[in-house]
């Protein structure tokens, strides 16, 4: 138990980094402010021996005021400097934790993080660390503090007499074992409460993201009880949970600081037996209070320390992700031609599971290459596994003739840009989300990329323009619009590879030519790999490769795979169907209308 609590807790001195000296000295000031405000029971003592032995001049009772004064004043300003010193170290190891996990995020496969709920993630990098920060401020340098005046007050007792010392220990044992009774019954359930936060959360997460959803199809009473029940339940456990230790965990509080219970008879007795006189009954009474302030307080920091345990243990799932292997020199890319070499890939890396067989591919550098088939072929994934998101089970992916994961991940970020159906806009102004693409770009050029990606008309219509914030605009902006601004994004990023996955799926037919003649433009030169559903939009693609169960189908251009290849066939006759029903339907509602 021990290894295992110092190894919580080196774990967590790890991200103090140059802090761990101020911790020290935070914990010195603490032991200083503790022992300080031990100096007036002595000054107490020494005035009421001095009077019960009429031995009391005003310059005794100034000596001794004065010194309670002085004491107390040490005691105030080491506390202060104390508890400011420990939470400027508290707040900068919450720093260093939540950046920890975010880069842990940034260089783990895609999947290892989606494996995890929103409601399990936000528990961990916004409650459980922030949780941290009351025991780590308070508890690590008033803990060594309040640990040295029980100390000091027993010592103090001995030195008084022995008897008086073990009698204010008589209650001790018994707190001792409800405390241990306590963490027994609270320690089984600790994994439990976990689990039941972060279920809660998802479901409050998932009820608000999804209350458009839930409104459009009428579903309030059944996602609403679902949300509900997920707080019930969590109320209902903590109850139970809270009902189980209440005892014992209430017996604990009691008995652990009631040191004068067997301080205060057995002084008297001592007493009236001649062994101790008033003034030393008086200070065995105060060095036994004395005791109480802080054995309470350990009590208090002992759950404070059992929960940074477990959210230190708690995190160790997101500390240890597994990584990307990263190359550490920037390589040479001496053209941008890319190869898939029997690409195989399995999203938990079992053989039964396996979504890609063996995929071969070449896209010669400024090529347009179009990935096409039925849903779950495996298209995206080809994507992502270029892009670096997971790494391939089997095979290579090739760059310029260098194998992507000899290339470090931020120089392959800047190789490839991707713009996916469901784009994320960041919580900030539109003008600082286009210019993600490139941070050092000026005003001008994100106004050129957006005129490119054909959307700084509809921005400029906006009341704040490009400052207009995406919090603000988010209720303004269609699906299409969303993506016309991810597409300025990857103009302006202007990298030498682009993957487009449905990326113009929400655009609308009376800007999506246009989009279509500024994607041209603006990747001429570039090797573009583009997903689509729509085959009209890729019909023009200098290379066509159909998937079908995670193998290539066939490949070519339009025309041959027209002639080779019956499921594109299939599939196009579906498309050309599908776009003069909607043009039929279109037809007939202006018909009505008319």
């Amino acid at each position: 138990m021990e290894k295992k609590e110092k190894y919580w807790f080196s774990c967590l001195m790890n991200y103090a980094d140059g802090g761990k000296g101020k911790l020290m000295l935070s914990v010195l000031l603490s032991v200083i402010s503790i022992v300080s405000g031990l100096v007036p029971y002595y000054c107490v003592y020494k005035m009421i021996a001095l009077f019960t032995e009429n031995k009391v001049t005003n310059d005794s009772l100034v000596y001794w005021g004065a010194s309670i004064l002085m004491a107390y004043v040490v005691k105030v300003i080491a506390f202060g400097l104390s508890t400011g010193i420990s939470h400027q170290v508290a707040y900068h190891i919450l720093e260093k934790l939540r950046l920890r996990v975010s880069d842990v995020f940034m260089h783990a496969p895609l999947g290892e993080v989606t494996s995890h709920s929103i409601g399990e993630i936000k528990n961990v990098m916004v409650d459980k660390i922030e949780n941290i920060e009351p025991p780590l401020a308070h508890m690590i340098p008033e803990g060594a503090g309040h640990v040295v005046l029980p100390i000091t007050s027993l010592a103090g007792l001995f030195i008084v007499d022995f008897r008086v010392a073990l009698a204010s220990l008589v209650t001790l044992p018994f707190a001792f074992l409800c405390m241990l009774l306590t963490y027994k019954f609270s320690g089984k359930s600790f994994n439990k409460y976990n689990e039941a936060n972060s279920y809660m959360n998802s479901a409050i997460v998932e009820y608000i993201e999804g209350i458009e959803v839930i409104k459009a199809f009428g579903r309030e009473g059944t996602s609403y009880e679902k949300f509900a029940r997920s707080i019930t339940e969590y109320r209902d456990f903590i109850l139970k949970w809270l009902s189980s230790t209440w005892i014992t965990m209430k017996l604990a509080f009691a008995l652990f600081p009631s040191t004068l219970l067997g301080t205060l008879p057995v002084g008297l007795l001592l007493y009236s037996k001649g062994s101790l006189s008033p003034a030393q009954v008086a200070l065995c009474c105060m060095l036994s209070m004395s005791m109480i302030g802080s054995l309470a307080k350990l009590e208090v920091f002992s759950e404070g320390i059992r929960e940074m345990q477990f959210t230190i243990e708690n995190l160790q799932q997101f500390l240890n992700m597994p990584s990307l292997s990263e190359a550490k020199d920037k390589v040479k890319l001496q053209e941008y031609n890319i190869n898939f070499h029997k690409v195989t890939f399995s999203y938990d890396g079992k053989e039964e599971h396996v979504v890609l067989h063996g995929i071969n591919m070449s896209l010669p550098q400024g090529s347009f290459t179009a990935l096409v088939g039925p849903s779950g072929g495996g298209k995206s994934t080809i994507a992502k596994l270029l892009a670096r998101f997971w790494d391939v089970t089997g095979g290579s992916i090739e760059i310029g003739g260098i194998n992507i994961k000899d290339i470090p991940l931020k120089q392959l970020a800047d190789t490839v840009s991707f713009v996916t159906q469901d784009n994320f806009l960041f919580r900030c102004s539109l003008l600082e989300n286009i210019r993600l693409g490139n941070p050092k770009s000026s005003d001008e050029e994100v106004y050129a990329a957006a005129k490119a990606a054909q959307c700084h008309e509809f921005i400029c219509k906006l009341e704040k323009g490009y400052e207009t914030s995406v919090g603000e605009a988010g209720k303004r902006l269609s699906g299409g619009e969303k993506q016309r601004i991810a597409i300025a994004r990857m103009i302006l990023k202007n990298a030498p590879i682009v993957i487009l996955d449905e990326a113009t799926a929400f655009t609308d037919p009376e800007n999506e030519e246009k989009i279509q003649r500024s994607l041209a433009a603006l990747t001429k030169g570039k090797t573009l790999l583009v997903i689509a559903h729509r085959l009209s939009t890729i019909k023009n693609a200098d290379n066509i490769v159909v998937l079908q169960n995670g193998r290539i189908n066939a490949e070519g251009r339009h025309e041959e795979l027209l002639k080779n290849s019956q499921l594109y066939a299939d599939m196009w006759q579906a498309h050309i169907g599908a776009k003069y029903w909607s043009v039929g339907l279109q037809g007939k509602e202006v018909g009505q209308n008319v």
